[in-house]
């Protein structure tokens, strides 16, 4: 499925169902700033065909996928660490860091009509309430949680540990450091 090599896609040509609201092309983030000048979610090629098996997985049980955040280049990557410098959710700037070489979606899922979903926390929420292991949610956000773990799951993205949104993709090790500029993939 994945050829390995540079070339980034735009997720809207796998699906166009897929809801994009980049949270830092907006001032609705953590830091309260704009961070990136783009409201286009591009990731590499094998990453979002994986991600419209998900979306395809999701489409049949009645729900959507909705993306906050996928390729984040560096730059954007060094304004996040310098508001919140906790690498067990902002990492430091690094081109071969999943979301900076485009391998990783934040995402959630929502209801056909684009309603999101209740979840244990809201994205972002830098708190043990993100984390994967929490112990707290209600029947209803665990059934959430599963739905959209096991559709990310078996198309091939790992979560990470700390943020239940985080979605990398399992062949992440065998993609090196890129850039790309997002603004080239509208369609």
């Amino acid at each position: 499925m994945n050829n390995f090599n540079n070339d980034f896609l735009n997720v809207l040509e796998v699906d166009p169902s897929i809801i994009v609201d980049l949270k830092y092309a907006t001032t609705d983030n953590f830091t309260g700033k704009k961070i990136y000048d783009f409201s286009t979610a591009i990731s590499r090629s094998g990453t979002v065909k994986k991600l419209g098996i998900a979306s395809r997985l999701l489409k049949k049980q009645g729900y959507r996928i909705k993306i906050w955040d996928a390729y984040r280049p560096v730059s954007a990557q060094q304004k996040l660490f310098e508001v919140y410098p906790d690498p067990n959710f902002v990492l430091p700037p690094n081109p071969n860091a999943s979301h900076q070489k485009g391998v990783t979606f934040d995402l959630t899922i929502t209801d056909m009509d684009g309603n999101e979903l209740e979840m244990q926390s809201a994205f972002d929420e830098f708190n043990e309430t993100a984390s994967r292991s929490y112990k707290g949610r209600s029947p209803l956000q665990q059934k959430n949680y599963d739905i959209l773990n096991d559709a990310m799951t078996k198309a091939g993205f790992i979560g990470y540990s700390e943020e239940w949104w985080d979605y990398r993709d399992s062949d992440m090790d065998k993609y090196g450091p890129a850039s790309a500029n997002p603004n080239d993939y509208i369609i």
